[in-house]
């Protein structure tokens, strides 16, 4: 039915449901005082942080923000646009939802016109899928399998194939009865002015339909099979689909976990399809467009960690820098962003296909924190022994602190920023406090002559040359047990994971031995221990740097990083190949070109 709905029917509706009963129908919750709490279902916790207020008509969630009252639950929690929540909370009452211009010829044509294209867009993915199976989706279906993608795949993610004719889509729909104007405006025809021309805008391409989160088709992306230029073509802005709210693949990544824990930011449609025929079902893509802030809150409702897949090259890292402004004031308490960069010339598609899923996720799971990030960005390109450049560091990192949300991570920014530079956190506080600063903004920094510590990517704190070292995953294994000593009932029981060639690996035995001895709950008593030893001096480093992960991520970030020695124990490592490569080399054999591109790229991993 067409028409408004009117605003005083909607305040009476909220007045009449009770939005304790219908959150408690989704989700469990307990009286707490006045309230009733339970686990967010907006994001994935241990702790409830969710609050339901019988006295406001209220829910909130102290974790991830989520707030709203019956209505806006039911739209966030079911999924549902505003009219049909309404339709729904009137349902329960047995109330029939009026509207205003019921009557109205215009409001009747713009219902009209709504409904057209929900129905055109399915009648066109259904269209595309057809024509993948006939003779003339050849070309195409040999090009899914060159890709190596299984039936399977391409049918949870609804591929077809757009014909190579310039009105094959536009007969099949204007046989419905779907006017062309409408075919236009959803964009599935192109308009030509000069001559008035209508015609299909995908032609001769494998289509990948893009769905919303309820799995509606609202847009299409077209992949050429030959050289033609553009070599992907996405639907344009259209009255359902706006590129910048949108993500490819978020759908098909709901319907393969219902529980997802981390979702993995890549470029294309290829990329996310071609991880998900090797098992890796959490990758989304935007389309086209850089990675916005309606991205990361649509993400961060429904995981706690987000990492971004970039390549390696400068524009890779351009990207990089640019989703770091966007993410930074989205990071409250809980959530993560890792950055990940490819190997240069490679990207997700290529990758998984070389290295395997296994090596894949072992590279998701190594993603630099937010934090390693941001330090090694503001220091890169600067001589850190120059004062000048020290303050332009300072200052590009205290900006960025600046735009993070008030809590754990960000005094913990500031407390680590004042470790490496040596100025007082309060010094840094007052000049956060000024309302011009902004991202890579001057700031006026007293110089001291305290050493500046390097980023925590290129080593630790000042000390002798072996402090310095590059931070190793064993001495991230080791941070997290200096900070949280009760983490090393997690550890694995054996000893088959502790990789080889590691510095640390004795240290770290040592120290878990200790642990589970003495059950020490303190890194000091257990810093206590070593003292006086060259053992205590680096675990003395260790404990000097601040624990970037939150404590809620630490457990996880431990299993993650002996998941990745373990997988590890049956592959050479890096070392082990580049060695193995250099061998060669020295014994006056000629190294092929893909040996020599494969040297490159381990050295720069060991560079890393």
């Amino acid at each position: 039915m067409a028409g408004q709905i009117p605003q005083r029917f909607i305040d009476d509706l909220l007045a009449r449901v009770d939005v304790v009963e219908l959150v408690g129908e989704r989700v469990q919750l307990k009286k707490a005082g006045r309230n009733h709490a339970g686990l967010c279902p907006f994001h994935q916790e241990k702790t409830p942080s969710f609050t339901v207020s019988a006295d406001k008509q209220f829910y909130h969630c102290f974790g991830c923000g989520a707030h709203g009252n019956a209505l806006r639950f039911l739209m966030e929690y079911d999924n549902l646009p505003f009219p049909e929540a309404v339709e729904q909370l009137a349902s329960r009452l047995g109330l029939e939802v009026p509207r205003e211009g019921a009557d109205d010829p215009r409001a009747q044509a713009r219902e009209r016109k709504r409904k057209e294209g929900v129905n055109l867009l399915e009648l066109s993915a259904s269209f595309f899928r057809e024509r993948l199976k006939m003779p003339e989706g050849q070309a195409a279906r040999h090009y899914l399998a060159e890709r190596g993608l299984s039936p399977e795949i391409q049918a949870a993610f609804g591929i077809g194939y757009a014909p190579d004719e310039w009105e094959s889509l536009k007969r099949h729909l204007s046989v419905r009865e779907i006017p062309e104007t409408v075919q236009v405006e959803y964009g599935l025809l192109v308009h030509r002015e000069e001559s008035g021309r209508t015609y299909d805008r995908f032609r001769d391409r494998v289509m990948f339909p893009i769905r919303d989160v309820r799995g509606r088709t609202i847009a299409f992306g077209g992949r050429v099979l030959g050289d033609a230029k553009p070599k992907y073509l996405n639907s344009p802005e259209t009255p359902v689909f706006h590129k910048g709210r949108e993500l490819y693949g978020l759908f098909e990544a709901r319907q393969a976990n219902t529980r997802l824990e981390r979702l993995v930011i890549v470029e294309g449609y290829m990329d996310v399809v071609a991880l998900a025929q090797f098992g890796i079902r959490n990758a989304v893509a935007t389309l086209g467009t850089s990675t916005s802030e309606d991205h990361l809150s649509r993400l961060f409702r429904m995981v706690d960690e987000v990492v971004f897949c970039f390549d390696g090259d400068r524009a890779g890292r351009q990207a990089a820098s640019r989703a770091l402004e966007v993410v930074l004031p989205l990071m409250i308490d809980g959530r993560q962003a890792r950055f990940l960069f490819l190997p240069e010339g490679d990207d997700p598609d290529t990758l998984v296909r070389r290295e395997g899923a296994e090596a894949f996720v072992d590279r998701i799971t190594c993603a630099s924190p937010l934090s390693e990030f941001l330090f090694d960005l503001a220091a890169r390109g600067r001589d850190l022994a120059r004062i000048e450049d020290r303050e332009r560091y300072a200052s590009q990192v205290l900006a960025a602190t600046g735009k993070l949300p008030d809590g754990l991570l960000k005094s913990m920014m500031l407390n680590e920023l004042s470790r490496r530079t040596g100025v007082e956190r309060s010094r840094f506080e007052a000049l956060m406090s000024r309302s011009d600063i902004g991202v890579g903004a001057p700031v006026e920094v007293e110089a001291t002559s305290a050493p500046l510590q390097p980023s925590s990517v290129t080593g630790a704190g000042a000390g002798p040359q072996h402090d310095r070292m590059p931070l190793g995953l064993v001495a991230r294994i080791l941070q997290l047990l200096l900070h949280e000593p009760i983490l090393v009932e997690r550890l694995p029981e054996t000893e088959d994971w502790y990789p080889e060639g590691d510095p640390d690996v004795p240290l770290c035995r040592e120290v878990v031995r200790l642990l589970r001895a003495g059950r020490y709950r303190s890194g000091q008593v257990l810093l206590a221990h070593f003292h006086g030893s060259d053992q205590g001096q680096r675990l003395a480093v260790l404990v000097r740097r601040e624990m970037l992960i939150p404590r809620a991520a630490r457990a996880q970030e431990l299993d993650g990083l002996v998941e990745h020695f373990r997988r590890h124990q049956r592959r050479p490592s890096c070392q082990e190949r580049v060695d193995a490569l250099l061998a060669k080399q020295r014994s006056g054999e000629r190294l092929s070109p893909e040996e020599r591109q494969r040297l490159m790229t381990l050295l720069a991993e060991l560079g890393s």
